[in-house]
C-alpha cells in the first residue's frame, strides 16, 4: 500500500500536467460553442492553480496562448488585459512599499508604536496586531509578518528569561524563610506543588501561541483596509472595470477606504479577543500585568523594544524623504475624487465623462519620485572640498535603485492580475458569464442574505487549498453573472407588478 502511494505522489504532478487537458478535451469536442472552449480554458487554469503543478504566473499566461488558439479573443485583445490600469496602481503601490522596506520605515514605525502601547500581556498584544495590521495596509502582507515575527520572538525570549531568573530568585527566598519558620512554634509553610509550576508553564506557552498567531491574523485583516492592500482588492477593481463598465470610478482608494477601514477595525478587535479568550483567557492578572513577575515580564519587553529601536539609529534623511513620499501618495489618493467635495481631479484632469487621472496615476507618479528623491544631502560646500570629495557625483543616489526593486517586487501577482482580467474578458465576449447566469436562475428565490453566507463559506473552503489571488480571479466572473441575474429579475418583477 506504502508503495503504491509512493507511486502516485511520484508521477502526481506529471499527470495532472499532461492527463488533465486530454481528460477535458471531449467537453470542446461535443460541445464546439465558445462559451466551451473559454470554459474549457478556465477549469484547466483552475485544476492547475489549485495543484500548482507548474508556477501560478506561468498558469496566468495561459489565456494569451490558448485565447487566440481557440478563437476565443485575438492576441491584441488578450494580451493588453496584462498591463491594464489596474495592475499600474498595484505596481506603483508595490514599488513604495519596496521603498519603505529597503529603508527600514516599517521597523521604526512598529517599534515606536508598541513602546507607545507598553508591554502589558494584553496591551502588547493588540499593540502587535494593531502595527501589523496597519503596516499591511501598504506593504505586502508577507513582508509585514518576516518583519514583525522577530521582534515579538526576541520580546518572548527575554519574557521568558526574566521568569526564569525571578522563579530563580523567589525560590531562594523561599528557601531562606523555611529556616526562619522553622525557629517559630506553630509556623505553618505553605509551597507551592509541582503542578503550579506546570500551570505557569502552560500560560506561558499559549501566550506565545497567542503572540505569534496575533501576527499573521492581523497581516491578513489589515490587507483588507485599502484598495492595493491585498491581490484580491486589486482583482475587484480589474474586474468590476471589466464586467460592469458603467461603474466608472465608482470604486476608487477613497471609496474602498471609507469601507473597509471601519470593517478592518471590527474584525481586528474580535480576533483579539478571541486570541484574548482562546490562549490568555479574560483573567484582568493575567492579561493586564499584575505581579512581581508579570512586572518583571513588563520591564523585560520595554527593553528589548528599547533596544531594537536603539539600534535602528537616528532617524535618517533616506527615511524623512520615503516617508515624505508616503504621506504625498495617501493624500493624493484621498483627495482625487473623495466623493463628499471636489478633488483635484476636477480642477483640471476631468472632461465631461473622462477622467484622465486615475488612482494608478497617483501610484505610478510617487514610484518614479522614489527612483529621484535623494537618498543623501547634497553637499554645496565646494570650495571647501576634499579631491576625495570632488570626484562624488554632486546628486546622491536615489531611494531606490532598479536592482533593488527588481528584486524585491513580486512580479508574480502582476502577472497573475492579468490573467484574471484576461479570463474575464474571455467570459464576456464568449457568452460564458451568460450561460452561466442563465444556469442559475432558480437561485432567484434563495434571499441574497443566504447566497452571500453561502458564497462567503464556499470561498472560504476553497482558499485553504490555493491562493487567494487565483480563487478570486477564478469566482469573481461566477459571482458577477449571479448580480446581474438578480438585478435582471428584480426589474423585471418591478416592471411587472403594479
Amino acid at each position: 500500500m506504502a508503495s503504491a502511494l509512493s507511486y502516485v505522489s511520484k508521477f502526481k504532478s506529471f499527470a495532472i500536467l499532461f492527463v488533465t487537458p486530454l481528460l477535458l478535451l471531449p467537453l470542446i469536442i461535443l460541445m464546439p460553442a465558445k462559451f466551451v472552449r473559454c470554459a474549457y480554458v478556465i477549469i484547466l487554469m483552475a485544476i492547475y492553480w489549485c495543484t500548482e503543478v507548474i508556477p501560478l504566473a506561468v498558469t496566468s499566461l495561459m489565456p494569451a496562448l490558448l485565447f487566440p488558439l481557440f478563437k476565443i479573443l485575438d492576441s491584441k485583445q488578450v494580451c493588453v488585459q496584462y498591463m491594464k490600469d489596474t495592475n499600474m496602481l498595484f505596481l506603483g503601490g508595490l514599488i513604495v512599499a519596496v521603498a519603505v522596506e529597503h529603508w527600514n520605515l516599517h521597523k521604526r514605525i512598529a517599534l515606536r508604536t508598541l513602546l507607545w502601547v507598553g508591554a502589558k500581556p494584553a496591551q502588547l498584544m493588540l499593540g502587535f496586531m494593531s502595527v501589523t495590521a496597519f503596516l499591511s495596509m501598504w506593504i505586502s502582507n508577507t513582508a509585514t509578518t518576516a518583519m514583525m515575527v522577530p521582534i515579538v520572538e526576541a520580546v518572548l525570549q527575554q519574557m521568558e528569561a526574566t521568569s526564569t531568573a525571578t522563579e530563580a530568585g523567589l525560590g531562594a527566598l523561599e528557601l531562606a524563610d523555611k529556616g526562619k519558620a522553622g525557629e517559630l512554634p506553630g509556623s505553618q509553610v505553605i509551597f507551592e506543588g509541582p503542578a503550579m509550576g506546570q500551570q505557569e508553564n502552560c500560560d506561558r506557552k499559549s501566550m506565545c501561541k497567542a503572540m505569534t498567531l496575533c501576527v499573521c491574523y492581523a497581516a491578513s485583516i489589515g490587507g483588507t483596509a485599502t484598495l492595493t492592500g491585498t491581490g484580491p482588492n486589486v482583482v475587484l477593481l480589474g474586474q468590476m472595470h471589466e464586467l460592469f463598465p458603467d461603474s466608472k470610478d465608482t470604486v476608487n482608494f477613497a471609496s474602498w477606504f471609507g469601507f473597509a477601514f471601519p470593517n478592518m477595525v471590527i474584525m481586528l478587535l474580535l480576533a483579539w479577543l478571541w486570541l484574548q479568550c482562546i490562549y490568555m483567557g479574560f483573567n484582568f492578572k493575567k492579561s493586564w500585568g499584575c505581579g512581581l513577575e508579570r512586572r518583571n515580564n513588563e520591564k523585560a519587553a520595554y527593553e528589548v523594544l528599547q533596544e531594537e529601536y536603539r539600534k535602528l539609529g537616528p532617524f535618517s534623511f533616506a527615511e524623512v524623504n520615503v516617508l515624505l513620499c508616503f504621506f504625498l501618495l495617501v493624500s493624493l489618493w484621498f483627495s482625487r475624487d473623495p466623493g463628499f467635495m471636489p478633488g483635484w481631479l476636477s480642477v483640471a484632469w476631468a472632461e465631461g465623462e473622462t477622467q484622465y487621472a486615475s488612482d494608478a496615476t497617483v501610484a505610478i507618479f510617487v514610484a518614479m519620485l522614489l527612483f529621484v528623491v535623494p537618498s543623501q544631502k547634497p553637499k554645496f560646500n565646494f570650495c571647501s572640498q576634499t579631491e576625495e570629495e570632488r570626484k562624488i557625483p554632486f546628486y546622491p543616489p536615489a531611494l531606490l535603485n532598479w536592482k533593488v526593486t527588481q528584486e524585491k517586487v513580486p512580479w508574480g501577482i502582476v502577472l497573475l492580475l492579468g490573467g484574471g482580467f484576461a479570463l474575464a474578458k474571455g467570459c464576456e465576449v464568449s457568452g460564458l458569464s451568460e450561460w452561466m447566469g442563465k444556469q442559475m436562475e432558480p437561485l432567484h428565490a434563495v434571499p441574497p442574505a443566504a447566497i452571500t453566507l453561502i458564497l462567503s463559506l464556499l470561498v472560504a473552503v476553497f482558499t485553504e487549498c490555493t491562493s487567494n489571488v487565483a480563487t478570486t480571479t477564478l469566482f469573481l466572473p461566477i459571482f458577477a453573472s449571479m448580480l446581474q441575474l438578480q438585478m435582471y429579475t428584480a426589474v423585471v418583477r418591478h416592471l411587472h407588478c403594479p
